[in-house]
C-alpha cells in the first residue's frame, strides 16, 4: 500500500517580545555586555503585528501566496507591503502574540504559566473565535493571577518573563528547585514548542479531507527541543503532549530529532509506517523555536533593518493510506546521506540527488521543483550567509553538469525553472525542506507539476558528539489511481489451494496404489 501526503498545516506565531527576552543572540549579550547599544536599540527595530502580517515570505508560508510572487519581487522584500495581507491563510495562521500567550497556558498541565488575569480577560473572547480553539482548550485557559503576584515569582523565583507591548503580563515559571533541565529557561522553550506545535496539529487536522482527531494513529514530533528532567534530559515524549491537546484520543506517538534534518526523516518514518500497515494516519508536527528568534538581530540592527526574526514557526503533515487521489511518498528512491559519504558539498548532493534519481532511471530535469534549505534570503543575506536555497540549486545544477544531465549554458535556466525563492523563518528544522510539501501536494494533484524533491540537511557537529553531517531527501509523484499491488491476489491464493488440493488427493491415490 502507498503512502500519501494527505493534508498539511504551516503556522507563525509573531512575537516580538520575545526576541528580545528569550532569543538566544539577545540572551546571551544581556550576560556578556548588559549595558550595549544593541540591547537598547532592539525594541526601535521590532515589527508591528500588522507589518509582520504584511511580510510577503509570511503569507507566502500560510498559503495566500503562492511562492513564485517572490520571483518578481525585487528584494529586499521587508520594505514592501502585500495587499492581500491576512491573517488566516490556505495552510494555517500568523496569531498574534497576546493570543499565543494564551496557547502557552492552555498547553500548561503543570501550573508553569502565569498569566496577569487582566490580559486574559481582554483577549480571551478574541482567542475563543480561532476555528482551532476548542471548549476543550478553552476550559483549560483558567482567570489569571494578580499582577502583584506575577511581579513576585519574577523577582523571588526565577520565573522567566512574559511581556507584552514591553509590559509584564505573565511568566514562566521553574518546574524544580535545583535541576537545570527543569529551569524557567528551559521550560519556556519547550512550553513554545508544544504550543505552536499544537497550533500547527489543530490546522492540520482542520485542512485534511475526511479526517478528524479520532482517526490519527500515530505523532511523530521533530522539533529541535528536549523535554526531560536530570535523570533522562532527552527523553521525550512531545508527540504525545501535543496529541493531547487536540484530543487525538486514539493516538501513540514519539519524538524523532536530527537537527534541521528532522522532519524529512519524520516523513520518511511516518511514510514507512503507513506502508508497512502499522497505523493508517500518521501526523508529522513540529512547532518552533524561541532560541533562534533574533539570531541575526546584530547584523539586522547594524544595518538598520528591521529583526525579521520575530516568528515562532510550525507545521504538520497528514500522511496516511492511499487514497488514490494525493500524492505518494516514493519510498523506493530515498536520498541518504551516510556516515561514509562525508561532507563536501558534491558528495553530499551526489547522495541526497543524483543517487536516488540514478536508481530510478531519472536525470535532475525530471524534477520539477527542488526543496532544499528554504530560509529567506532577506534574512540570512544582510548577516551575510547569503542565499541559502539558490546556493543548493546551482550546487543541484553543477552536479548535474558534470552528471552529463545537463549542458552548462543551461545552467542559469535550470536555476530559475527548478528552484524555489526561500521564504520560511530561520527556525532550524522549519525551513529544512518541508515548507513546501503543502504547495508539491496541491500542485501536483492539479497536474501542474509530476515530480518534488524535498531535501532535509543537518549539522550533528552541534551536538558536539560527532563532526558528521546529515541529509535525507525524498519525491513526492502523481497518484495513478490505481491500489498498489501489495501481495498475491484472492483469485490467485484460490487458484494455488486448488492445486494444491489436487496434488494433496493425487499423492494420497498414489499412495494407496
Amino acid at each position: 500500500m502507498n503512502s500519501v501526503v494527505k493534508g498539511t498545516s504551516y503556522i507563525l506565531a509573531h512575537t516580538p517580545d520575545m526576541v528580545l527576552q528569550n532569543g538566544v543572540t539577545q540572551t546571551n549579550e544581556r550576560i556578556i555586555n548588559p549595558e550595549s547599544e544593541y540591547l537598547k536599540k532592539v525594541p526601535e527595530h521590532l515589527r508591528s503585528y500588522e507589518d509582520a502580517l504584511a511580510y510577503y515570505p509570511n503569507q507566502v508560508y500560510i498559503g495566500n501566496y503562492d511562492p513564485e510572487v517572490l520571483d518578481d519581487l525585487p528584494m529586499p522584500w521587508h520594505d514592501k507591503k502585500a495587499e492581500k495581507a491576512e491573517r488566516f491563510g490556505h495552510f494555517g495562521e500568523i496569531m498574534p502574540q497576546e493570543e499565543f500567550f494564551l496557547m502557552m497556558k492552555v498547553v500548561d498541565d503543570f501550573d508553569l504559566v502565569q498569566l496577569d488575569k487582566d490580559f486574559i480577560a481582554e483577549y480571551k473572547e478574541k482567542f475563543a473565535e480561532n476555528p482551532i480553539v476548542s471548549e476543550f482548550m478553552m476550559g483549560r485557559l483558567g482567570e489569571g493571577k494578580d499582577a502583584a503576584d506575577i511581579k513576585r515569582l519574577v523577582e523571588e523565583e526565577h520565573s522567566e518573563k512574559l511581556m507584552h507591548n514591553h509590559k509584564l503580563v505573565g511568566c514562566i515559571k521553574r518546574a524544580h528547585d535545583i535541576d537545570v533541565n527543569l529551569s524557567a529557561h528551559v521550560m519556556i522553550e519547550n512550553i513554545v514548542s508544544k504550543a505552536s506545535a499544537v497550533i500547527a496539529l489543530a490546522h492540520g487536522i482542520k485542512n485534511t479531507e475526511g479526517i478528524e482527531a479520532g482517526d490519527v494513529e500515530y505523532v511523530i514530533d521533530c522539533c529541535e527541543e528536549a523535554c526531560g528532567d536530570a535523570n533522562q534530559r532527552g527523553g521525550g515524549n512531545f508527540a504525545k503532549s501535543i496529541g493531547e491537546i487536540v484530543q487525538l484520543k486514539n493516538a501513540t506517538g514519539s519524538d524523532t530529532r536530527s537537527f534541521c534534518a528532522g522532519p524529512s526523516h519524520a516523513i520518511v518514518e511516518a511514510a514507512s509506517l503507513v506502508k508497512a500497515g502499522v497505523y493508517k494516519n500518521v501526523a508529522v508536527v513540529a512547532g518552533g523555536s524561541t532560541a533562534k528568534l533574533g539570531m541575526n538581530g546584530k547584523d539586522h540592527v547594524a544595518k538598520e533593518l528591521p529583526i525579521l526574526e520575530d516568528m515562532v514557526g510550525g507545521f504538520c503533515v497528514i500522511i496516511g493510506e492511499d487514497d488514490l487521489k494525493s500524492p505518494i511518498i516514493d519510498l523506493a528512491h530515498i536520498g541518504r546521506h551516510t556516515i561514509g559519504t562525508g561532507s563536501a558539498p558534491q558528495a553530499v548532493m551526489t547522495a541526497l540527488v543524483s543517487n536516488p534519481l540514478e536508481s530510478a532511471g531519472l536525470t535532475t530535469k525530471d524534477v520539477d521543483k527542488y526543496s532544499p534549505e528554504m530560509q529567506n534570503p532577506d534574512i540570512t543575506m544582510p548577516a551575510g550567509a547569503g542565499n541559502v536555497p539558490e546556493a543548493n540549486l546551482k550546487m543541484i545544477g553543477a552536479l548535474s553538469v558534470k552528471m552529463g544531465w545537463l549542458d552548462r549554458k543551461e545552467l542559469p535556466n535550470f536555476i530559475k525553472e527548478h528552484g524555489i525563492k526561500g521564504y520560511a523563518p530561520t527556525q532550524g528544522h522549519i525551513p529544512s525542506g518541508v515548507p513546501y510539501v503543502g504547495y508539491a501536494r496541491e500542485n501536483i494533484v492539479s497536474g501542474k507539476m509530476q515530480r518534488v524533491m524535498i531535501i532535509g540537511k543537518g549539522s550533528l557537529f552541534l551536538g558536539r558528539l560527532t563532526n558528521l553531517f546529515d541529509g535525507i531527501s525524498f519525491m513526492l509523484i502523481p497518484n495513478t489511481g490505481e491500489a498498489e499491488e501489495t501481495g498475491v491476489s484472492k483469485d490467485t491464493i484460490r487458484k494455488l489451494i486448488a492445486e494444491s488440493l489436487r496434488d494433496f488427493a493425487g499423492s494420497l491415490v498414489t499412495e494407496e496404489n
